[in-house]
């Protein structure tokens, strides 16, 4: 474990215990709302959200056990030592994707940029350079975004899984907040936009099975098996969610984080097939296996969705857990076709349509990119 990484979590450690007494970085709404979960929301219980099935919770042995892991625990290319392969993007390009088919572009971790329905969308959008509630420590990325985003045109809206530092991320929503129509959003992550400076108007909370439609694009919200906090007593105090897009084009399923459950099956049972599934394969871990699937988790989950083609998301930017960076991406390239499964692993800032044939490169070798 590198130096710099165990000063961090020792200041993280520090630092959350001091914002578990203060909730500082937690919106005086958030904290309220938990007095009315309960009437809004099935998946709330003793003010609390919970998943459809319960997971073993974060206590403090648990705490100490994974911390003793990550300062003892010597792990092996758990960064790139060659520049990350990252294809520049710029507003032009963005406006000229075909408006009659559904185009797709990894900017990094779980950030895509949807051309879907006519429309553009963003993921997860995290342009940050560390996923930390610090400016100065914290994972840091492996590479740039493929574009700045006063780069970006005008966006319809964004979607947003959950409130973990890798998938919401407050610089990027302040700057956003401007050029975005429509942020789709689980019960709860309202109060953190509106405490960012997002208009009220704009945001739309919902419950899972909860479906919204802007002009032909349908997104419904569906269970994932995670959990949610950006503090150490604020957990499970919003919802945490997978979505559905159903566009004239086709249907893309988005995993978020979780583990893997029997949920993809109903998921895939109601609203499948899908054209294109984009699930979250890394930071997975045997201790925290009920909260992120391993490669083998994701292929099946991939199967019960009935999912066409899968897009591997959740890896290639940041280091989150104690495997290799290019762990996920060599198990997957050799367990797909076993599995049957067609997957894409295109570069960031690459461009793919899933109506047409795509070529991947195995850019996360070394090799490749000499």
């Amino acid at each position: 474990m590198k130096n710099s990484t165990r000063i961090f979590l020792y200041i993280f450690t520090i630092f959350i215990l001091l914002i578990s007494v203060s909730c500082a970085l937690i919106p005086d709404k958030v904290k309220d709302q938990t007095l009315s979960c309960q009437s809004e929301s099935r998946q709330c219980e003793d003010k609390r959200y919970r998943n459809p099935k319960a997971i073993e919770g974060l206590n403090w042995s648990r705490t100490f056990a994974m911390f003793k892991r990550y300062m003892d625990e010597d792990v092996v290319n758990q960064s790139p030592d060659f520049d990350v392969p990252v294809l520049p993007l710029n507003k032009n390009q963005i406006n000229s994707l075909p408006v009659d088919s559904i185009s797709v572009v990894r900017l990094g971790h779980s950030s895509l940029l949807l051309r879907i329905a006519g429309q553009l969308w963003l993921i997860d959008p995290v342009f940050s350079e560390r996923v930390s509630p610090f400016k100065s420590f914290g994972p840091k990325r492996f590479h740039a975004p493929p574009l700045a985003i006063d780069q970006l045109p005008s966006l319809t809206g964004v979607v947003i899984s959950h409130n973990h530092y890798d998938h919401l991320d407050r610089a990027s929503i302040e700057m956003l907040k401007g050029k975005v129509e429509h942020f789709i959003v689980p019960l709860g992550l309202a109060a953190f936009l509106e405490d960012w400076g997002v208009d009220k108007s704009r945001i739309q909370e919902l419950d899972w099975w909860q479906s919204t439609k802007i002009d032909t694009l349908e997104i419904t919200s569906t269970p994932a098996q995670h959990f949610s906090g950006r503090g150490l007593f604020d957990r499970n105090l919003t919802l945490w969610s997978s979505f559905v897009l159903k566009a004239p084009q086709g249907k893309v399923f988005y995993s978020g984080d979780g583990g893997y459950f029997k949920g993809f099956r109903e998921i895939g049972k109601t609203h499948g097939p899908f054209d294109l599934t984009i699930m979250e394969v890394g930071a997975y871990d045997k201790m925290w296996s009920q909260v992120h699937m391993f490669p083998a988790e994701a292929l099946q989950a991939h199967k019960d969705l009935r999912g066409k083609l899968m897009l591997p998301v959740h890896n290639g930017t940041f280091d989150l857990a104690f495997h290799p960076w290019s762990e996920p991406f060599e198990q997957l390239t050799q367990l797909a076709p076993a599995s049957g499964v067609d997957m894409v692993t295109p570069r960031m800032g690459e461009i793919f349509s899933i109506s047409q044939n795509f070529t991947s490169v195995a850019w996360w070798r070394k090799a490749t990119n000499q």
